[in-house]
């Protein structure tokens, strides 16, 4: 074999030399790109399949986040953390004890109402001229005896109430789950904030510290306003029920309403109408005394009392609180309308903090 002059090979070893890098093809370009459309649209599958789980995470640690000033309250006093994590658990769990021991009472003292005056209620709309001329033209009460009669009724029926066993049954576990991860998230947070800034750069941390312990405060004085709010709510509807007559229920029921209360938007519309019908049921007149004054202490919440605590809360406009706590009850229903506000607070941080400030520097 001999060697090629610049001793590198023997010259029928010599393969020649590279070329130039491959143009891609329009085929595979577009083989490649359909392939990760296809990957990303597999993973959004999966990730609205988990929507519901992560749903639950995203509240508890919503909820972890807002009560983390009260431990720091505890832990300024002399106790520590351990201790103060003690007692915030003990009153998260005394509350949602003392809803369920309020709620319960009242619900079944109004079903046995109701089963007692049905029959009355039945005999008062036979009694009507208007309801014995429809029955005439339409025969609607022996329709509605052959209804009741025939065994698609008790089917439906027995249906109905396994529907809304199992739907009172998720509720209580998805209940059951947000409670374990919040308390859960609450005894880690600072370990879990920690960890999350090490992975922003080292040039950088320092600043996404600043911001997230901002958030995260925000979180916090979000739901301190919104503990006033659902204090002030309650401490009026207490007032309001010994005044109209349901002294009887109105220290449970304001209870219920303070507690609903929390929901922005429209917690205050679930508390109302529940003691509106309660008061219907009780008497007509208490009824519409409970309908008018929910209906005027709501605007009066939603657009005077509500904003204006918030705004201190959390440095937001009125405007932009309303405008988020619809957005999100659009959006997500109830979650949506708690996590509404303090997440366009930190959108509103970030954009004053990061982009104005890029903005100006140029």
């Amino acid at each position: 074999m001999h060697e090629d002059p610049a001793g590198d090979r023997a010259p029928e070893d010599h393969m020649g030399e590279p070329g130039g890098p491959l143009r891609h093809s329009p085929f595979h370009l577009g083989f490649f790109g359909a392939l990760g459309a296809l990957v990303a649209f597999w993973l959004g599958q999966q990730v609205l399949a988990l929507g519901g789980t992560i749903m639950l995470i995203v509240v508890a640690m919503f909820l972890a986040a807002g009560l983390n000033p009260v431990v720091e309250w505890f832990t300024r006093r002399g106790l520590s953390r351990t201790w103060s994590l003690v007692a915030v658990i003990g009153v998260v769990l005394g509350a949602l004890t003392l809803f369920v021991a309020a709620i319960v009472p009242v619900i079944t003292d109004q079903i046995a109402a109701l089963t007692d005056n049905a029959p009355g209620w039945l005999d008062q709309l036979q009694g009507n001229e208007r309801v014995q001329a429809l029955d005439e033209q339409f025969q609607l009460i022996e329709k509605a005896r052959d209804y009741v009669a025939n065994g698609d009724f008790a089917s439906a029926a027995f249906g109905g109430v396994v529907g809304v066993g199992l739907a009172v049954f998720s509720a209580l576990v998805n209940t059951f789950i947000v409670v374990v991860l919040t308390l859960y998230f609450l005894a880690s947070l600072d370990k879990t904030k920690d960890a999350l800034y090490r992975l922003a750069p080292a040039s950088r941390r320092d600043r996404v510290t600043r911001l997230g312990d901002r958030i995260l405060a925000n979180v916090g004085a979000y739901v301190s306003g919104a503990f006033v709010i659902a204090v002030f709510a309650g401490v009026t509807s207490l007032i309001f029920l010994f005044i109209v007559g349901l002294g009887q229920y109105a220290v449970a029921l304001a209870f219920v309403v303070a507690l609903l209360d929390v929901i922005p938007m429209i917690g205050a519309t679930i508390g109302a109408v529940l003691v509106t019908a309660i008061g219907f049921a009780t008497d007509p007149v208490i009824g519409l005394a409970c309908l008018v004054f929910y209906v005027v202490y709501q605007q009066l919440e939603n657009y005077v009392i509500y904003p204006k605590v918030m705004a201190r809360s959390v440095d937001l406009p009125g405007a932009v609180i309303v405008i988020a706590a619809l957005a999100g009850a659009g959006l997500l229903g109830v979650v949506g309308a708690l996590l509404a506000i303090p997440t366009a607070a930190a959108i509103l941080l970030l954009t004053r903090e990061v982009f104005v400030r890029r903005q100006d520097a140029r």
